[in-house]
């Protein structure tokens, strides 16, 4: 049988006077509840006696238990003190320790820039996104027939001479007609890719393939072999001139800004007829504002259609295309194409976040 607790007013009142000496002795805030665990805890003196006032007599309990609450309220306050200013203590010692010298010399390697054409080229990317587009990205060596004959590019077309266009030596491909035969180019366009889309995708199709393309052209202050375009396609029932009109704008305001106009004048493209090339208003052009060319656009040619499969009296669509270089050397009056493939971190630090 469990043996009863005895209410001893001297005991108890040692025990809590002890436990506040070792309160105001404590070095640690573990210390300190290792303290409070037993001197109030569950099985400290201060528990037992609050137990054993129930075994006293009734004039005897009210004395009893002013006793206790002063006990316990002396021991919370001492512990609540130290508590605050043990806290402070070990506060102030963690910020000393991770205390930063400001003036101590720093060891920053310098950092690179990011190039202004990929920001560019996200800068098209957004746009198109933004309007529900997909993004579509081809093989930068692709076969002779999506480069050229999907395109309605004839068999003596000039672009297709080994002086406007890198052929892989000895590699053959199957075109879209499953035929063995067909040479591999490096791309000259992104247009290649709008014919794959077609025949993967099918209709109605609204995508913008921007990439790397190539032509055996001298690097020079305007051009280099290695460019970047980005090419655009929509099919669909009922697209007309004007549609391709009002995209045009809205992608000349968003790389341009609030101010930029187009216009349309006549042009040829194989792959497109009625076709047009797309010329920009530039404010800073030398010789006083003017007229700039930008790209190329138009309708799509029923003999592209055709070779996607599709019939071109219930289908129509429009494309178009821009150089990003150019777009980016319009957008910065850059004036040499040398900057941008030269890889020179002073030039790319010009523009904030390549911008």
């Amino acid at each position: 049988m469990a043996q009863q607790a005895v209410f001893d007013a001297q005991a108890v009142t040692e025990a809590v006077a002890e436990g506040i000496a070792r309160i105001e002795n404590a070095s640690s805030t573990e210390e300190l509840k290792a303290i409070k665990t037993q001197y109030a805890g569950a099985d400290s003196a201060m528990t037992q006696a609050s137990k054993a006032i129930g075994t006293l007599p009734a004039d005897q309990k009210k004395d009893a238990g002013k006793l206790m609450g002063k006990l316990r309220a002396d021991f919370g306050r001492a512990f609540g003190a130290r508590e605050t200013e043990l806290k402070a203590e070990e506060e102030a010692r963690a910020l000393a320790s991770e205390t930063v010298d400001m003036t101590l010399p720093i060891r920053r390697k310098p950092l690179g820039a990011r190039h202004p054409l990929a920001k560019v080229m996200e800068d098209w990317e957004d746009f198109f996104i933004s309007m529900g587009w997909r993004i579509s990205s081809g093989p930068e060596v692709e076969t002779e027939w999506f480069d050229f004959d999907a395109l309605n590019f004839g068999p003596d077309h000039p672009a297709r001479q080994m002086q406007d266009t890198f052929y892989v030596k000895g590699s053959q491909a199957r075109d879209a007609a499953g035929f063995v035969g067909s040479n591999m180019v490096l791309r000259t366009q992104t247009s290649s890719d709008q014919v794959r889309a077609l025949l993967e995708y099918g209709v109605p199709l609204y995508i913008a393939s921007p990439g790397r393309v190539f032509r055996t052209d001298e690097l020079d202050a305007t051009h280099t072999p290695v460019f970047h375009q980005c090419e655009a396609l929509a099919v669909d029932k009922h697209l007309t001139m004007a549609d391709l009109k009002g995209v045009l704008d809205k992608l000349a305001v968003a790389m341009f800004g609030p101010e930029a106009k187009t216009r349309l004048r006549p042009s040829y493209f194989p792959f497109t007829e009625p076709s047009a090339e797309l010329d920009l208003w530039f404010p800073d052009k030398k010789g006083g504002a003017g007229w700039l060319e930008w790209g190329g656009c138009g309708m799509v040619n029923p003999n592209v259609l055709k070779s996607a499969g599709l019939d071109p009296d219930v289908y129509t669509g429009f494309a178009f295309g821009m150089g990003i270089e150019r777009t980016l050397l319009l957008r910065h009056d850059i004036n040499d194409m040398h900057d941008l493939v030269e890889g020179d971190v002073r030039f790319s630090k010009q523009f904030v976040m390549g911008e």
